[in-house]
């Protein structure tokens, strides 16, 4: 089987190199697709039997034509919502079409000369200027986490201490760890190290993040930031590469007294210049959604309606949590809705990644979020959360939502033809050694698919002269009647459809 590595791509000063410009240069993992006008007709390589790209993604880098699809980020709903418009796809769903025929382009220019090498060209023309700040955080025997250094050095760093290091990181080796603060997004890299001291009681703690005011693409510098704990553990105090790259990254922001944004930026499709959705891959080999799917299985169909529903999800686990940091990301990429208009009236499904008991009082103003935290005192704070994750265990404690934890039969038929796609996939990459498409692509579009149809469905049923909801329109959006009858009236409630359900001649509007 052929396998496409899911190592974020290199940053790092010291032990990469300057590409041999004798060699042609490396595709990145998603490389952005030149303009059209800049990509003559004549080198195109395409293999036989495969239709030419006729149409290309807005601002996406990519190019379709099995498909006449228009795509645009929206960056504003935390990088993950999506806008599709087609014009017919001869009645095959998007999942079927786009997850396995799609191709991924060629790089753009070479990363020779550039000050990071491992970063193509474009992503640096791009997306440079998004590092809001650069710290090393320590654990101190006496005074417990702390903020050890930082650039700038009068940026508002409280309870990142606490973040970038996550309870009960004494018992690991290394992690990384996804968190947020305020308006801004971080990933630190930690590491522990045993030491011949008794002050530090026989153990050196440490972790080097970065803020950024978007996640998407923070995973670019975990390489970076894991050689760099490692020279804070060897050699504390050396913080000479760190400036440097503070000073080459850092964000350039409006003024607002402690240098901090008042409010989330707005970001253009070309600032961002994501594929689909926010590119966040994991150190497994298997990649990030693979290794959802193969842990939750068919309770995935749980999550997504929780998801939908927009309910505030907790997901408990010991550390290492950076693992289940993409736990939350995934999450949230089951709720995507690609239909103009749909969800705009709903609480946004807010990434918020690790959290500890410092945020307890900004989840209390939330309405809807997933999150990951190693603290089990959360599980009696009932108040703060809907549905709570522990390890593949799956509850709730309010009643109305118990009915959805079930998986019914129509949500393993879901899962079983997701799984079909997926070996498919993995049977096209493994024979033809065809790597364009991976399984984050697949498994994004095959839900988005799913919600589209439910509420295109939902929308001509609301705008008809008889918006009423029969079985017949349940099982046509691939639900089940009976089992999904909860979900449904949750449903319309949330997103504030005024549809009248009618199912075995019980009636709720």
């Amino acid at each position: 089987m052929v396998n496409q590595s899911d190592r974020a791509p290199l940053l790092d000063w010291e032990e990469i190199p300057p590409p041999d410009p004798n060699q042609a240069a490396q595709p990145a993992l998603h490389p952005p697709l030149r303009e059209e006008e800049d990509a003559p007709a004549e080198k195109s390589s395409k293999p036989a039997g495969r239709r030419t790209p006729s149409g290309t993604a807005a601002g996406t880098g990519w190019s379709t034509s099995t498909v006449d699809t228009t795509i645009s980020c929206s960056p504003t709903k935390s990088g993950t919502a999506v806008v599709v418009s087609r014009n017919g796809n001869s009645g095959r769903p998007l999942t079927q079409i786009c997850g396995l025929g799609w191709h991924r382009p060629e790089p753009f220019g070479s990363d020779r000369n550039l000050p990071f090498p491992g970063l193509s060209a474009r992503d640096q023309w791009e997306e440079k200027d998004q590092i809001v700040s650069v710290f090393v955080v320590t654990f101190d025997t006496r005074s417990g986490n702390m903020v050890e250094w930082c650039l700038p050095h009068d940026i508002n760093l409280d309870g990142v201490e606490f973040k970038s290091i996550a309870s009960g990181s004494h018992r690991i080796n290394s992690d990384f760890i996804y968190f947020r603060k305020g308006c801004y997004f971080g990933l630190a890299c930690f590491a522990n190290m045993p030491v011949d001291s008794e002050l530090e009681r026989g153990a050196r703690m440490k972790s080097v993040g970065i803020l950024s005011p978007s996640y998407t693409l923070l995973y670019r510098y975990m390489h970076f930031l894991e050689n760099q704990v490692r020279l804070q553990l060897k050699s504390p105090g050396q913080y000479s590469p760190l400036e440097a790259f503070y000073e080459d990254k850092k964000a350039v922001l409006p003024p607002a007294g402690n240098g901090l944004v008042t409010a989330c930026p707005t970001w253009s499709v070309t600032s961002i210049n994501r594929c689909m959705h926010p590119e966040m891959k994991i150190t497994h080999p298997a990649g990030c959604m693979s290794q959802f799917i193969q842990f939750f299985g068919e309770q995935i169909m749980v999550l997504w309606k929780f998801a939908l529903l927009r309910k505030r999800i907790l997901i408990f686990s010991p550390p290492p949590v950076g693992v289940v940091c993409y736990r939350v990301y995934c999450c949230c990429c089951l709720a995507n809705v690609s239909l103009p208009g749909i969800g705009v009236s709903v609480p946004e499904l807010r990434p918020f990644f690790y959290i500890n008991i410092a945020d307890i009082t900004t989840l209390e103003k939330e309405m809807s979020y997933v999150a990951c935290t190693t603290e089990k005192i959360f599980e009696d704070k009932k108040g703060l959360y809907d549905v709570y994750i522990d390890n593949q265990n799956v509850k709730t404690h309010r009643s109305h939502l118990q009915p959805l934890l079930r998986v019914n039969a129509a949500d393993k038929e879901k899962y079983r033809k997701l799984s079909e796609q997926r070996q498919m996939l993995l049977y096209s990459q493994e024979v033809d050694g065809d790597c364009t498409t991976n399984e984050e692509d697949l498994f994004i579009l095959f839900f988005m698919e799913l919600n589209n149809r439910i509420f295109q469905t939902l929308s001509d049923i609301a705008g008809s002269n008889d918006p009423t909801l029969t079985a017949e329109h349940v099982r046509a959006m691939g639900l089940d009647p009976q089992g999904d009858r909860s979900f449904l009236v949750d449903l319309l409630e949330v997103y504030g459809l005024d549809i009248t359900l009618v199912i075995d001649n019980l009636c709720c509007h």
